[in-house]
């Protein structure tokens, strides 16, 4: 699917019409509570012009990784909860393990003009990131057009996603996805300069795509979290027991030559916080220490950038004008592995750059440190 050139909802005649919305509902949760619900208002305003315009409104999304099999931690139902107060209706939970069951095709029977249906976690469904076709057509089943408002998902070919779209009448982008399509493909394409892009997060990869489109457009890579320490390896420093993804420290090493060339800068942390272990649970009191990023002792792992790198960041931010951000810098849920993405969130708010913060954990840190627009 097209996503660049596709329909607007506004196009759709929807009057009448049962409508699967794809949305991203990938919310944090912590004991069954959303803490970060910028997601479920950023899908407010496709729900709501459906409702008003007499659809019968479907709604779908994942939740975390249950990889394939129903486990109640990653269930939406608090995601339905949370939307009926934001909407002020009654929105249908259908809990079927295997999300088009016979309840949800109940549900669904019964809808009125107007009404609202959130189907079960999509990945509880192991087809779902294989865009198996079984599943696709299970979808495609309780509706008549599709439209997908999941910009954050929206890069995965799944059946919630990509699938469903080959088997309705007509599919259409919601106002969020049109809205993040124009905003960051103006920022991306022709930004103006110097255009710095920050990347954090567990694992390198999940951006190997990015990082490579980034080279031919970025001035500047700076690149923190777990998947810096890929690259530090690639550089010849031990990393102890940070996270490492060892098959792509070649693919790293490249990417250093390649930036070189091409006189784009990458910035690596020059100084991590190490602690002995991993904080269970993620908000425990930890001993931390602060050590030169050459210097990991080989029985201890980064779990933060440290002050030097936050301060060589922020200094670089505060030189650009467009700057678009994935990924915390460490362990941002516990406060003291914060310091990073706190140094590096107050920067973005202190600049005139535009600022583009995407994925679900750097857009809830901003939100949670109090800096969120």
């Amino acid at each position: 699917m097209d996503i660049l050139n596709k329909k607007n909802v506004e196009d759709l005649k929807v009057a009448g019409k049962r409508v699967l919305v794809r949305c991203d509902f990938n919310v944090p949760l912590k004991n069954g509570v959303i803490t970060d619900e910028n997601r479920i208002v950023a899908a407010l305003p496709t729900i709501q012009y459906l409702i008003d315009n007499g659809a019968k409104v479907i709604l779908c999304s994942h939740l975390g990784k249950p990889k394939g099999e129903p486990k109640p931690e990653y269930s939406l139902a608090p995601v339905a909860v949370r939307l009926a107060e934001k909407l002020g209706k009654n929105v249908v939970f259908v809990a079927d393990d295997n999300v088009v069951g016979d309840n949800a095709r109940a549900a669904v029977a019964a809808m009125n003009d107007g009404d609202v249906v959130l189907l079960q976690n999509t990945r509880y469904r192991a087809e779902e990131t294989k865009n198996g076709e079984a599943f696709s057509k299970d979808l495609a089943s309780l509706c008549d057009l599709f439209v997908n408002d999941a910009f954050g998902a929206a890069h995965r070919a799944h059946c919630s996603t990509v699938g469903v779209a080959s088997f309705v009448e007509e599919s259409a982008n919601g106002y969020l996805m049109a809205k993040e399509i124009k905003f960051l493909g103006a920022a991306v394409n022709d930004p103006v300069r110097p255009f710095v892009t920050i990347l954090g997060g567990a694992k390198v990869a999940d951006k190997l795509n990015v990082i490579e489109n980034l080279l031919n457009k970025a001035d500047t890579l700076i690149i923190g979290g777990g998947m810096a320490y890929t690259f530090l390896a690639a550089k010849g420093y031990g990393v102890g027991t940070s996270l490492l993804d060892e098959e792509k420290i070649d693919y790293c090493r490249e990417m250093l030559a390649r930036a070189e060339e091409k006189g784009v800068k990458i910035l690596l942390p020059i100084d991590c916080t190490v602690a002995a272990e991993f904080p269970n649970p993620i908000d425990a009191p930890i001993d931390v220490e602060i050590m030169a990023a050459d210097a990991i002792p080989a029985d201890k792992m980064s779990l933060d950038i440290g002050p030097a790198t936050a301060e060589l960041f922020a200094n670089e931010v505060k030189n650009a004008k467009t700057v678009v951000w994935n990924g915390p810098m460490g362990v941002f849920e516990n406060p003291t592995l914060a310091k990073g993405t706190i140094a590096v969130a107050k920067a973005l708010a202190e600049t005139d750059a535009t600022t583009i913060i995407g994925g679900g954990d750097s857009a809830a840190a901003v939100n949670t440190l109090g800096f969120g627009d």
